[in-house]
């Protein structure tokens, strides 16, 4: 089944509508004129007439001849036939030459269509030349003009009926595209936020559940002989466990550090390095240089988030005594330095994502600073220690500083 023409919509309803009351009313006419004229063959012209309004009527009601092409084709073909009698008959007939010319070229393909009208309007001119008993110009224009006239309308309708199609699915494509990009912002929101979520996990929760971990290790091993030192120990990992728990409620509800609350930046990396040096067996020491300004809270969690990593990794793997954090205030930026006299590493050795414990390590820093526009370089080598530096742009506070943990 091949479609032979477009879906019907409330224009082209009207307009189907317009040609049938167009052939109804030439047929009456026709049919009428004889009758009027006392005709000798008025009855014959009357049941031509209503022959050619049957088949037309059949194929209007009936939805396959607008479906399939061969069943248009004997459609046209039948109401040709009863055309051409009604065009034998009176000369009133060559009138409905016109709706025809829209059938055909409607339902034909183009070049199919275009033949067809010129050999319907060649009939027409050729009958009414019979009728007459004479042949002239002005008999030639008017079949001549109306086929032109309905060639004109039909392919004028077609190409607005293309254009308002490619205008349709160019729309379709959009809005497909509008929905496929959507779809992908949403996957690149949800992966951001995995991401984050991620670093905010590693460098808080996880952290503090490592740091309680090795606080009840060092209670057990100092149960057997020291019940003193043990309960210093377990006080601590009960305060380790207040703080984690403070930290996942403020993490929950996207607010900044509790370390951060009420304080500044180098009163928070002050208390950070006391607990460090209360809980476990480094030492670590804080100052800062230059003039201290206040920073957006983003740029002070990225700072604080990273110095807490840092020192967690030197309590975890450095095996180091000492640990120097420094604030400087450098002018146009801010540097966050950490540097421990631990085991160190090979820094040109390349570091998996995520380390053998789980963690996130140096790629969650460096993904971390890089996030609010900073940078972070790690200097080390096996048996020398470990130097890193946080760098970033010093951006004073504004209103519209963004969210703490974005």
């Amino acid at each position: 089944m091949d479609t032979t023409a477009p879906a019907l919509t409330p224009a082209t309803r009207a307009l189907a509508w317009c040609l049938h009351l167009l052939v109804v009313t030439l047929l009456v006419l026709a049919g009428a004129r004889a009758v009027a004229d006392g005709r000798p063959d008025a009855a014959i012209i009357v049941v031509a007439a209503a022959v050619f309004a049957l088949v037309y009527a059949a194929g209007a009601l009936l939805p396959g001849i607008r479906r399939r092409r061969r069943a248009a084709v004997w459609w046209l073909v039948a109401m040709a036939a009863a055309w051409l009698v009604l065009l034998a008959l009176s000369p009133d007939g060559v009138w409905v030459a016109f709706p025809l010319y829209f059938l055909q070229l409607h339902l034909l393909p183009r070049r199919a269509g275009l033949l067809a009208v010129a050999a319907t309007a060649l009939a027409a001119i050729i009958a009414l030349a019979g009728h007459r008993g004479s042949f002239s110009t002005a008999l030639v224009i008017g079949p001549a003009l109306g086929a032109a006239v309905a060639v004109a309308v039909v392919w004028g309708y077609q190409a607005l009926y293309r254009e308002s199609e490619q205008r349709r699915r160019l729309i379709e494509q959009l809005t497909a595209t509008r929905a496929d990009l959507a779809r992908a912002q949403h996957d690149a929101g949800v992966l951001a936020e995995r991401e984050r979520l991620a670093r905010e996990i590693h460098d808080t929760l996880a952290q503090g559940l490592s740091s309680i971990e090795l606080l009840l290790r060092a209670a057990e091993r100092a149960l057997p002989g020291g019940p003193e030192a043990a309960v210093d120990y377990v006080g601590q990992a009960r305060q380790a466990a207040v703080d984690n728990l403070a930290e996942a409620r403020r993490f929950v509800a996207a607010l900044s550090p509790p370390a951060l609350a009420g304080a500044t930046l180098a009163g928070a990396l002050e208390r950070l390095c006391a607990t460090t040096s209360a809980r476990h067996r480094v030492t670590a020491h804080f100052r800062v240089t230059g003039t201290p300004v206040p920073l957006p809270t983003a740029h002070e969690v990225a700072l604080l988030r990273v110095a807490q990593s840092a020192l967690a990794n030197t309590v975890r793997h450095a095996d180091a005594t000492t640990a120097a954090l420094t604030l400087n205030y450098l002018g146009d930026h801010v540097v966050l330095g950490v540097v421990d006299d631990g085991t160190g590493f090979d820094p040109g050795q390349p570091l998996p994502r995520r380390s053998e414990d789980g963690g996130f390590g140096l790629a969650a820093m460096r993904a971390r600073m890089r996030s609010v526009g900073g940078s972070l370089s790690v200097e080390s080598a096996p048996g020398h220690g470990t130097a890193l530096a946080a760098r970033l742009p010093l951006v004073t506070r504004g209103a519209d500083e963004p969210d703490a943990d974005s």
